[in-house]
């Protein structure tokens, strides 16, 4: 059995289930360890049938009285729940730093502002939804986003505390009450994110917190009937076994999955702000969904982007992502680890050529070299399946007709990045198959916007109105302008 609380990085947080306003430990436990030095961090409470149970009868019991709230009573609950991730963000950042292996400077100046973000905005994004009626001749419709009832969300392993919160954000402030499931590999940060929910205020039940694995805890939810919302971020192969057993009850899901995402560098484009830019998938150590994997140079430009880009990786410095002048940390656990060398190896071997990196950084078991390959195929394994490791790939194209093939080439369709004037960059961006897309930038994000993927990249969108479509029953109340007297003639 796990203890009540534990010391990691100097910050008290509690290894056990948050259900019913209370924490709740398990008879059964697993061992968390530091993707940094892999140094044990403690034993984890285990979700099981009775804790899922548990949380599910207690979300249940709340959303009556949540859900009878109006937006504008909702708010100040999360208005406070927000602050509360403010006044903590320095735990936060030590925490997932420790747990995750994520910047502590990204922590920091990014992720946090970002979670209280989440929250706040779309507690005031709520009241705006109230006041959208539609006019027509014959009628005065009102439409209004009820709460849909218990929503389980299910979050990853590379973003734990953003991705909660990016979730939880729109689900409470719709007025569900909700169960979320941190990853196994990093639930540290979800914890403490109830702990700031439970300072806030919010009702006991309208969150609640069951660690565990997705075969026990993830599946046991997913299945039930009671859920009338599941969210989740992670992998093609688990979202299939969600929608088939969620699809069971009918019950929608939103997958936000992989990314195989092109990045295309035109041969009107600065060479050197993309080289540059193109150093930055290598963040979280290339842990990062939306990152520009696949690299199409127009072939009269690829030597000048080939050897920029390389002066800007060489000054990359892998370490300790709790020292601030550290840019690329360690990569999440030895099994993801192994999935990085062995898409390399397997590509080595077929005949690809490596420009840079290519093995385990020098640091520490748990860091790779950041890595750049080419003379590939565009059937090459490495080049069609996500790698989710600090592996990029390059292909060079002669015509824009000859990069929209590539880019569109494979099953994935999140994001993606094209570099080039203004105009003809716009212009190709708007014909590549995916779900967003980002012209001479990288990372630009607005929580009005619509966010997800396509193909294999998901189902659904987040972020904006598209969240509340997801976590609402959409109702139509339609009242007429003039007297309605039926008859049969009508049609």
């Amino acid at each position: 059995m796990s203890p009540s609380r534990i010391d990691i990085a100097g910050v008290s947080v509690s290894p056990q289930h948050y259900i019913n306003g209370r924490r709740v430990a398990s008879s059964e436990s697993f061992e968390l360890f530091s993707p940094i030095d892999q140094r044990p961090l403690g034993r984890i409470s285990e979700g099981l049938d009775e804790h899922v149970e548990a949380a599910l009868q207690s979300a249940g019991a709340a959303f009556p009285a949540w859900a009878g709230l109006t937006a504008a009573e909702r708010k100040p609950y999360l208005d406070r729940f927000a602050d509360e991730i403010g006044r903590r963000a320095d735990e936060f950042c030590r925490l997932e730093s420790t747990d995750a292996g994520v910047l502590l400077s990204r922590m920091r100046h990014g992720v946090v502002p970002r979670a209280k973000l989440n929250i706040a905005w779309f507690a005031q994004h709520a009241l705006d939804l109230q006041n959208q009626p539609i006019e027509t001749d014959q009628a005065h419709h009102i439409v209004r986003h009820d709460p849909a009832g218990v929503v389980a969300i299910i979050t990853p392993w590379n973003a734990p505390l953003m991705l909660s919160t990016w979730k939880l954000g729109p689900a409470l402030a719709a007025g569900n009450t909700c169960i979320l499931k941190p990853p196994e590999w990093a639930p540290l940060t979800c914890s403490l994110l109830a702990d700031a929910a439970d300072a806030a205020g919010l009702p006991p039940g309208v969150l609640n917190v069951v660690q565990g694995t997705g075969a026990k805890a993830g599946a046991r939810l997913v299945g039930d009937p009671r859920i009338a919302r599941v969210s989740f971020t992670g992998s093609v192969s688990t979202a299939k076994w969600i929608a088939q057993a969620a699809g069971a009850n009918l019950v929608p899901c939103s997958l936000e999955l992989g990314g195989k995402s092109p990045f295309i560098v035109l041969e009107d484009a600065d060479v050197d702000n993309a080289a540059a830019t193109g150093a930055l998938m290598y963040r979280n150590a290339g842990q990062v969904c939306l990152a520009g994997t696949r690299f199409l140079v127009h072939e009269n430009i690829a030597q000048k982007f080939i050897d920029a880009m390389r002066g800007y990786v060489e000054k990359l410095v892998v370490g300790d992502p709790r020292d601030e002048a550290t840019e690329i940390g360690p990569i999440i656990h030895p099994r993801q680890m192994e999935r990085v060398q062995g898409f390399v190896q397997r590509a080595l071997a077929r005949g690809a050529k490596l420009l840079w990196g290519g093995d385990r950084h020098s640091f520490g078991a748990q860091y790779f070299q950041p890595t750049m390959l080419t003379g590939l195929e565009q059937d090459d394994e490495i080049v069609q399946n996500e790698v989710f490791g600090p592996v990029l790939t390059l292909q060079t194209f002669k015509t824009d007709a000859e990069a929209l093939e590539l880019a569109n080439g494979t099953d994935y369709g999140l994001g993606g990045v094209c570099y080039g004037q203004t105009d003809h960059a716009t212009d190709m961006a708007q014909k590549v198959r995916t779900g967003f897309i980002w012209v001479n930038s990288f990372g630009i994000r607005d929580l009005a916007a619509p966010f997800g993927g396509i193909k294999r990249s998901g189902i659904g969108r987040e972020g904006g109105h598209w969240s509340f479509e997801f976590f609402c029953d959409v109702k139509d109340v339609v009242v007429p302008k003039k007297p309605f007297r039926a008859s049969f003639s009508q049609r």
